[in-house]
């Protein structure tokens, strides 16, 4: 069988399916992706690269579709070679929301389309608006629409769908959900496993377990990870907890949600918002996985606030090393954490809690290891890659052999 991924950063989500299958199958695999893909992949690849940006003088609900549009025809166009040497694909699996996609059951109309969805975009009920505490006006209610035009196109497409959580796949149109499997990409639970003696230094500091840390880790630093509640809460403790030390792992910017109307990033408002004694406050940008994966083994706590939205891997790679996940009360970290038994949960907005809260896991950390051993309990018998990948190439060719009902 002829597998082609399409994903602009690939391998992206699929990391896990693409090495397991290279593993433990004879499919042919190749790769469609962003000339400016830095990733580094051991498959045949086709090159992609969009030949201008949006229009800025266009409607400006209609930016998001523009770009798409210009992604999928770079898409289709440098895919057109495959279809003259006949090397159509058997089954397209393509991460859908950028454009990329949009064409290929023009170019590859025999081919099967198994499209995976992350985001379906809403006005009413859902992430921004969980922010703002406001409605959104009318032309922000367009705009967002709109944005989901990319998606829809798959939808429309696709022959089957894929959605890694509960949560994500109920956001997309009810009309849908019969066509939708939830399978998640999975956890590689005999890489994130626990440790007794884990140790990390940073600069001329070195942590170990049983020390007092707390830990945030994310691709950004913004709302919508709950970084303000964060860098107010560490301010906080630093107070009460002359022992403490929070470790930041991410980079300074904005990977979802809104930037600061000051212009000025999260981080540096937060240092000139608050007084923090920066011997122990440590932002390491982004990490190899080795260094993650130490971090979450010496976390007391770790901290992953997030409104309605993606739920992080990071979440359940830390919940697999026994890490104490101290979560917002929404509903993705709901689908995973059981309050008080694998983890538990703290009001996004409200700082006393999310404070009062962490000081009782430093107080008292015995009486919170059956939850670390719960949570990684929870990523075994949910999440682990040895049960969901066989899973995961089943469902690829019963899509790819129309018999996925």
């Amino acid at each position: 069988m002829r597998i082609l991924f399409m994903h602009n950063n690939f391998p992206g989500q699929y990391r896990r399916i693409a090495d397991y299958l290279m593993k433990n199958s004879n499919h042919k695999m190749a790769v469609a992706t962003l000339k400016s893909n830095e990733q580094a992949f051991n498959l045949p690849k086709v090159l992609y690269e969009p030949h201008r940006e949006a229009r800025d003088n266009i409607h400006p609900a209609l930016i998001v579709t523009e770009r798409a549009t210009i992604m999928g025809q770079a898409a289709y166009k440098a895919l057109m070679p495959l279809k003259r040497k006949g090397e159509s694909p058997d089954i397209i699996l393509s991460h859908s929301g950028w454009g990329a996609s949009m064409f290929v059951k023009d170019l590859f109309p025999n081919a099967k389309f198994l499209s995976y969805f992350e985001w379906y975009y809403h006005s009413l009920n859902s992430d921004g608006e969980f922010l703002t505490k406001k409605p959104y006006d009318a032309n922000d209610q367009l705009r967002l629409r709109m944005k989901n035009t990319p998606i829809l196109h798959d939808l429309a497409a696709m022959d089957w769908g894929q959605c890694p959580t509960e949560f994500q796949a109920s956001k997309l149109p009810e009309k849908f959900h019969d066509r939708i499997t939830v399978q998640h990409d999975g956890v590689d639970t005999d890489y994130f496993v626990p440790d007794e003696n884990p140790k990390l230094t940073i600069g001329d500091i070195t942590l170990k377990k049983g020390d007092e840390v707390i830990t945030y880790v994310a691709r950004g630093m913004e709302e919508y990870r709950g970084f303000p509640q964060f860098m107010e809460t560490v301010a906080r403790l630093q107070k009460e907890r002359p022992n403490m030390h929070a470790v930041i792992l991410g980079n300074d910017r904005v990977a979802y949600g809104a930037k600061r109307s000051d212009g000025k990033s999260f981080k540096e408002w937060a240092l000139e918002e608050f007084d923090f004694d920066m011997s122990r406050l440590h932002f390491m940008g982004l990490q190899p996985l080795g260094t993650f994966k130490k971090l979450m083994q010496i976390s007391s706590a770790h901290i992953y606030l997030t409104v309605p939205f993606v739920l992080s891997w990071s979440m359940l790679e830390a919940m697999s090393v026994g890490a104490l996940i101290v979560g917002s009360d929404t509903d993705p970290v709901r689908e995973v954490i059981d309050d008080g038994k694998n983890g538990v949960l703290v009001p996004f907005f409200e700082v006393d809690k999310i404070a009062a809260q962490i000081s009782q896991i430093l107080d008292n950390p015995a009486r919170y290891q059956p939850l670390r051993e719960q949570a990684r309990e929870t990523v075994l018998s949910r999440y682990a890659t040895r049960d969901l990948l066989p899973k995961y190439r089943q469902l690829i060719e019963n899509v790819a052999n129309g018999t996925q009902k």
